[in-house]
């Protein structure tokens, strides 16, 4: 007898431990269930308006994007799935992009209830915000009616989270609650390329920076095809993508549009911004690097030439490489706001790296690696011509820098601007 009772003890007993992991299981099932027809809700609602003030606003654009045809899905290629900012809680997209997250509370009392506005692009508004901590940011809001919506807003997150390099904007947080997506970037104080070379508001950019500028991007962009793991193809380089700090370093801004190497080189859409466009691009739908050095060789001759590609600027290009002399006089395409004030041979050694860039067959281009050591090798050449010049004989307003290439520094001379140039030898080491 007590055999039995003992045995039937112990059937009950774990008759009973089954049933509390059968309920268990259960419940875990119910509430994954919920949370997907939740997740399913919410990333279907529109984002709210946000009352945007007229008055105050810059015409300059300090954090701008831009888009042509309907979005395209984003993928990441850290795990080779899909990450959808509506389908991925906001938990799990701080600890895969490791970029903070700020309270919408925060950033409202930051910009002073959005009112601070410094720009507009065709992701949204861009507010400059004073932190609590003193720092000044630049908070990009995703707009009603944006035409990058949240996937964009998901790929800068992701990518930026693992992204790092003094010429690239850096993203320092993001809000996504209260049915808002919002972006935290360093404040940049100079605002855009685009500004310099088109504002009546700023001083013509001396040739000089504007070489400087040029090495700038190429080494942000170097970084993101050779030093970031798994590449990246930035797919928008313009003016107007590029932004100036206060010692007038330049820095490669919004990755909305780019993508990892690995993932979807075909593209069902074309997206960027006509002007910069690879030819090769537009015609097969594939985006490669060298769709990147495309775009750079343009914004290369937008620096010579002080003219926007909207404005003809290709074309203009494309007369002056017809001309019937043995050599391209480059100069006559030069910005008049230049006033003559550059050296010839340096300025058709940069028309022709341009050239290059802009060759109607992709193979043929450099790689960014390679226009990278062009412009050092222009900067040192630049610093031999004036080296028989003695140190009692530079004006006040130069100041010695290094470039460094290898193990060899050779000092450069940069002239100033108004502005302050005192990183300026951060900005070329």
């Amino acid at each position: 007898m007590r055999e039995e009772s003992s045995g039937l003890i112990i059937g009950i007993s774990i008759g009973v431990v089954i049933g509390v992991l059968l309920a268990i299981a259960a419940l875990f099932c119910v509430r994954y269930h919920r949370r997907r027809s939740q997740i399913g809700n919410s990333s279907s609602r529109r984002a709210a308006t946000i009352p945007i003030r007229a008055n105050g606003t810059d015409s300059c654009t300090i954090l701008s994007d831009s888009t042509i045809g309907p979005d395209s899905p984003v993928k990441s290629g850290r795990n080779g799935m899909s990450l959808w900012l509506g389908g991925f809680r906001r938990s799990n997209l701080v600890s895969a992009s490791g970029i903070p997250e700020y309270s919408y509370k925060d950033l409202q009392k930051a910009t002073c209830n959005f009112t601070t506005l410094i720009g507009q692009g065709a992701f949204g508004p861009v507010y400059k915000a004073q932190m609590s901590t003193g720092e000044t940011v630049a908070v990009k809001v995703l707009a009603t009616d944006s035409k990058q919506g949240e996937k964009e807003f998901q790929t800068e997150v992701m990518l930026l989270g693992r992204l790092h390099h003094r010429n690239l904007v850096n993203l320092v947080g993001y809000c996504a609650e209260k049915g808002q997506h919002i972006l935290v970037y360093v404040y940049m104080s100079k605002g855009s390329l685009a500004s310099h070379l088109y504002s009546e508001k700023h001083e013509p950019l001396s040739w000089n920076l504007r070489v400087y500028i040029a090495l700038d991007v190429a080494r942000g962009l170097e970084y993101l095809h050779d030093g970031a793991v798994p590449p990246v193809i930035h797919r928008d380089i313009k003016s107007s993508n590029i932004l100036l700090d206060h010692s007038m370093r330049a820095r490669v801004a919004d990755f909305g549009l780019s993508r990892e190497e690995m993932v979807d080189k075909h593209a069902a859409n074309i997206r960027g911004t006509f002007g910069y466009l690879d030819p090769e691009y537009i015609s097969t739908r594939t985006f490669t690097k060298k769709s990147d050095v495309y775009s750079f060789g343009v914004l290369l001759f937008e620096l010579i030439a002080g003219r926007n590609p909207l404005q003809g600027l290709m074309e203009h290009v494309e007369l002056a490489a017809m001309s019937t002399e043995e050599k391209v006089c480059w100069e006559e395409i030069t910005d008049s706001r230049l006033d003559g004030k550059y050296d010839v041979h340096e300025l058709n050694e940069v028309a022709a790296l341009a050239y290059k860039c802009v060759n109607r067959v992709p193979k043929k281009r450099p790689s960014m690696r390679d226009i990278v050591q062009v412009l050092i090798r222009i900067l040192k050449t630049r610093h031999i011509k004036k080296h028989h010049k003695s140190l009692s004989g530079a004006t006040m307003d130069e100041v010695s820098v290094d470039i460094e290439q290898g193990e060899t520094k050779i000092p450069i001379t940069v002239h100033r601007r108004d502005e302050s140039m005192d990183s300026a030898a951060d900005s070329i080491c």
